[in-house]
């Protein structure tokens, strides 16, 4: 079981900017991704990024590719470095270097793995086959939740949405293989393929694991059945990016009634919940729909249903006919070619598993405190520039305004890695014990997690591991995080021009900074709570602009034939958007206050380098298969669009470039939200 705090992320794809300040302002490294044969006021994205779109290529073992890819794989490059010391069985090693390293050297074991198949999960799945009812079936279930996949539902801890100081239960629609609901509801030929896909991966799976061909196929028509009638009761992302109508807190006893035939009393204690008497119940109608699912299907198909979620958990761990049926299925849904390196993937596994033991090392070896400083004093400068951008809003009232200014004086910063770190020592890292060390690192989570339930909100802790190169606004904490992953060169660089910095990271730091006045984070007080502060005509005049912009990209084609969902992608475009004006605002005062700033170099102006900054921020290649499915599953629009929707709905732009009205990036009726 994982936390499932709803996180307003920002999922980085590329960036190679930074803060600088320095007496000399040197030249950014050549600007080798332009196109200069385009016109950027025609398609400013070919000119950004034209020259490296026609020399790279996506690597053989990625489904996409960008700067954001380039620097996870020097990441894990580093960490792979850190993990095979560590891994070296060594009596001096400390607690931490034992845990990783030998995590990671169980992991690098695949003559192990091939030579055991099935055997080290198999304990597991005898304990989902001796269920004799289907009340039992939920002790099973709940064993299953504590070791890694969350089949049928989703149980977490999170703040309460109207007392965030007070974390509290939730159960949540969830059991589904395929990436969203729709997979299995659309009858166009991609989805209907993509069924097929999973039915043959099934039955891969189950033959794999001992039964006969006819029995798996079998197995496969269960899972799909069940599934299909767990997607039909599932509210769709669009719908549930609105908090509200994940708003639905009850007593236990309501809960329980709510949905008998899923023994949640008997569920909780399994799972070794603490006392509690409140829950919030995400989707009430998807356990009242399953409850008749519950009820209509046999033990045996639930069986089995549970059964598939184990195997499926642990296939890329186990041998490599695992392996490969568990690729092969990731391959259909995303066009990767090849598998990535077993080095790769172990140390991913690594970081998912124990990655503040991890963070910890990466930390200590490539980022110091001088970085952290520097960071936040890049936040504190794009948070004047928001101040100020909501100052002089001409369509917000002063009572608003008043209002958004406490939440943004509120909004905490994260910036590197935590100031107090996971304690690990209760993990038994044994070597030789892949599956095992995996079993007991997952379960070390998620019981850590459901013990917060009833008690105070601890807002140290972090939602990412420092070595992830990402970043995230969090409406439930008011908080904006940047993981030490994501802070480094070419991305975190004082080396490099401020103007083309504040294209990258300002743009980044301004666009976290604006989730928290987007369609969902505007829903949020300065503490977290569910908390309308807006006056009825302030709401309504934004939702009008905000509405502009769901249109505007809910018309950019982003595969084939297959336009983007505008209200899916709101938040992350209105975030883009406000982030661009908001970082452009405080290179122009940074401008104001060091004349020297104000020159041309290699031929460009301070405004220009700024929109090529964040041009070559999204520089980015994707397999078509992977596009189809973002377009389905993904909040952020593809990097040809978070540019060029972003810059055709600024006069800031069009004045940098002499852009005219009518051409392509000059949005007739343009957008603006913030």
């Amino acid at each position: 079981m994982r936390i499932r705090q709803y996180l307003l992320a920002f999922t980085l794809l590329s960036l190679s900017v930074s803060f600088a300040q320095t007496a000399s302002h040197p030249a950014p490294p050549a600007l080798d991704t332009v196109d200069k044969a385009a016109d950027p006021c025609t398609n400013f994205y070919q000119y950004a990024c034209g020259s490296w779109l026609k020399k790279t290529e996506i690597p053989a073992d990625q489904s996409r590719w960008g700067s954001f890819n380039e620097l996870h794989e020097r990441n894990q490059m580093l960490l792979r470095d850190l993990l095979e010391k560590d891994s070296a069985a060594d009596a001096s090693r400390g607690a931490i270097d034992q845990k990783i390293g030998d995590f990671y050297g169980s992991c690098m074991d695949e003559k192990s793995a091939n030579a055991k198949g099935a055997e080290p999960i198999q304990p597991e799945l005898d304990r989902i086959a001796a269920v004799k009812d289907k009340a039992a079936l939920m002790d099973a279930i709940a064993r299953v939740h504590l070791v890694g996949p969350n089949p049928l539902f989703n149980f977490y801890s999170n703040s309460d949405l109207h007392n965030s100081e007070q974390v509290i239960a939730y159960i949540d629609q969830g059991g589904l293989s395929l990436p969203d609901r729709d997979y299995y509801i659309k009858e166009d030929a991609k989805t209907v393929e993509a069924r097929k896909h999973l039915a043959e991966y099934i039955t891969t799976s189950f033959t794999l694991a001992g039964r006969s061909p006819e029995d798996a196929a079998h197995a496969a028509e269960t899972v799909l059945r069940i599934e299909t009638a767990l997607a039909k009761a599932s509210m769709d992302r669009t719908a549930r990016r609105d908090p509200k109508n994940r708003d639905h807190k009850m007593t236990r006893d309501q809960a329980v009634a709510l949905a008998p035939n899923f023994y949640l009393n008997r569920y909780f204690t399994v799972i070794g919940a603490p006392a509690f008497t409140e829950i919030n119940v995400s989707n009430p109608d998807f356990f009242k729909q399953v409850n008749s699912v519950l009820e209509s299907e046999p033990l045996d198909a639930l069986k089995v249903y549970v059964t598939w979620h184990m195997l499926r958990h642990a296939s890329p761990w186990l041998s490599q006919p695992f392996v490969e049926a568990n690729f092969k299925m990731q391959q259909a849904l995303t066009g990767q070619k090849e598998i990535q390196p077993r080095w790769k993937r172990c140390v991913d596994i690594t970081d998912r598993a124990l990655g503040e033991a991890l963070g910890q090392r990466f930390v200590e070896q490539h980022f110091g405190a001088d970085g952290k400083q520097r960071m936040l004093k890049m936040v504190d400068a794009l948070e004047h520039s928001l101040d100020s951008d909501i100052h002089d809003l001409p369509w917000m009232s002063d009572e608003t305004k008043k209002q958004a200014k406490i939440k943004l004086e509120a909004i905490r910063n994260k910036i590197g890695y935590p100031d107090v770190w996971r304690d690990y020592s209760s993990v038994t890292i044994v070597r030789g014990d892949l599956v095992g060390n995996l079993v007991r690192a997952d379960e070390f989570e998620a019981r850590r997690e459901i013990a917060k339930v009833g008690k105070p909100l601890d807002r140290k802790e972090w939602g990412m591991t420092p070595p992830t190169v990402n970043a995230y606004y969090n409406g439930s904490q008011n908080e904006i995080v940047f993981p030490a992953g994501i802070l480094q060169p070419p991305f975190f660089d004082k080396a490099m021009d401020d103007a083309v910095n504040f294209g990258g990271i300002g743009l980044v730091i301004g666009h976290e900074l604006t989730h928290g006045f987007d369609d969902q984070g505007r829903k949020f007080d300065a503490q977290g709570n569910l908390h309308d502060w807006w006056t009825a005509k302030d709401g309504e005049e934004f939702e009008k602009r905000a509405s502009c912009v769901a249109n505007e990209y809910g018309n950019f084609v982003a595969v084939d034939d297959l336009k983007l969902n505008g209200r899916l992608t709101l938040g992350e475009n209105t975030a883009d958007n406000g982030g661009a004006r908001v970082a452009l605002m405080a290179l122009h005062q940074m401008m104001a206050q060091d004349k020297d700033l104000d020159q041309k170099i290699d031929g460009y102006t301070p405004d220009q380098r700024f929109f090529l900054g964040f041009g070559r921020v999204w520089c980015e290649k994707r397999r078509p298969e992977v596009a189809r499915m973002m377009v389905t599953v993904d909040p952020h629009s593809p990097g040809e669009y978070r540019v060029n929707g972003t810059v055709q709905n600024m006069p800031e732009f069009q004045k940098a470039w002499n852009c005219k009205s009518g051409q392509p990036m000059v949005a007739e009726n343009a957008c603006r939200v913030w």
